[in-house]
């Protein structure tokens, strides 16, 4: 159920591109014991001046490879959130080459009655899920 929103500057390959949203989708299933297909992620691509994601006074310095990924997910214990951050960065540094630094990550807490995946309906209000 977690929707994953990747915020991105342009420039990358399609086959990154995926690799990043594979990366994250099985990072999520491992971390928050989401089920198989429970896949709902969306890519947003900006040109470099419309992404200013500065360091909130900590002394890291960000490239064009900045990530910003918005996770809207039902509540989450302490150690999971931990867990899916630390998880997160690693994979995408191991298997893309994309510096930690780069990477930023917030999660948005919801619960079941916020969602409706189609037809209107609250789907985890009637029962379907």
């Amino acid at each position: 159920m977690p929707l994953i929103k990747v915020d991105m500057i342009k420039g990358r390959t399609k086959e990154e591109i995926k690799s990043i949203l594979d990366i994250t989708y099985n990072v999520m299933l491992e971390t928050f014991q989401a089920p198989i297909g429970d896949r709902y992620q969306i890519v947003n691509q900006h040109e470099d001046y419309e992404m200013q994601i500065l360091d909130t006074g900590l002394g890291v310095s960000r490239t064009d490879d900045v990530l910003v990924f918005t996770v809207v997910t039902r509540p989450r214990t302490k150690n999971q959130k931990i867990h899916f951050y630390k998880k997160l960065a690693e994979s995408l540094n191991e298997k893309l080459n994309i510096r930690t630094e780069d990477i930023m990550i917030s999660l948005v807490e919801n619960s079941d009655e916020d969602w409706s995946f189609f037809n209107g309906e609250a789907q985890f209000l009637t029962g379907e899920l």
